[in-house]
């Protein structure tokens, strides 16, 4: 055996290159659909940047919300700990999506305004995938559904979400079911309403955290935290990027810009898991 001979069997085998059609890797990932979806509106070069940003946002809203109603379903089920696993992994990717800030937190007001008029009446408010993240949380608003009337698939999908009980009515009818105080009001309420904090549900979490650290709920109501420490954390930085680009000025799409974005982050989710720790 010569010497180069001996060289090539010591190398990897080459990969299979030669395909008749489109390579699996395209036929699973669709990267070809996916890296074709940016039509920039404006001539500056870091509109792209804010653009491909929103659509990476969109898709990790996605994944949340097939994580949060894989934990919903598994609740019904009581079986906790695949809403726990289900609830690790949106903490993993909150922490994904909220990195996406990192490319948009700088803007300055000059260069946001160098492609703003690009999104005519556009804002993130009119996204549906986020509207129904907001849903899982509890927070509903059946007036939220008018912008998407145009759009039937959508305009249905956001329907029937607004009525289906939330992640966190889910976790309350659970207790409920494992004999915590939570009271008929609460377990019977109308899901397609915001969800309203109750000193029933507050005493039923602190008297959980005031007993074994190990006990699942215990661990359920933990994961549950990090998820709405993260969705805080992700209100926050929203706030902070806009504020940084544009100040106090209107926001797109008709929006209050800055001062909706203020309220929204004062805003707790799943708020007696906060307030039940004074008490413990």
């Amino acid at each position: 055996m010569s010497s180069h001979e001996a060289q090539e069997a010591h190398e990897p085998e080459t990969p299979h290159l030669d395909f008749q059609g489109t390579t699996p890797y395209e036929d699973y990932v669709k990267a070809d659909v996916l890296t074709h979806l940016q039509h920039t509106l404006s001539d500056d070069p870091g509109e792209m940047v804010f653009l491909v940003t929103t659509q990476v946002m969109e898709l990790w809203f996605t994944v949340i919300v097939h994580e949060w109603e894989t934990a919903a379903r598994a609740l019904r089920e009581d079986d906790v700990p695949v809403a726990v696993a289900a609830l690790k992994r949106s903490v993993r990717e909150l922490e994904a999506l909220n990195a996406s800030w990192k490319p948009l937190g700088q803007l300055t007001p000059a260069q946001f305004n160098s492609y703003r008029s690009a999104l005519g009446e556009g804002s993130g408010f009119q996204s549906a995938m986020y509207r129904r993240m907001e849903f899982l949380l509890g927070d509903k608003s059946a007036s939220m559904l008018v912008p998407h009337r145009g759009a039937p698939r959508v305009h249905a999908e956001l329907e029937k979400a607004l009525h289906e009980p939330s992640l966190y009515d889910e976790v309350l009818r659970l207790l409920a079911r494992r004999g915590h105080a939570i009271p008929d009001a609460v377990v019977e309420r109308d899901v397609s309403l915001r969800y309203e904090p109750s000193e029933a549900v507050e005493a039923a979490w602190t008297a959980l955290y005031s007993g074994d650290e190990s006990d699942e709920l215990a661990r359920l109501g933990e994961a549950l935290t990090d998820v709405a420490e993260l969705v805080w954390r992700w209100r926050n930085d929203h706030l902070v990027a806009t504020r940084r680009a544009m100040g106090a000025k209107a926001g797109t799409g008709g929006s209050a810009g800055v001062a909706w974005l203020e309220k929204r982050a004062r805003k707790n989710v799943f708020p007696e898991l906060w307030t039940a720790r004074s008490h413990v």
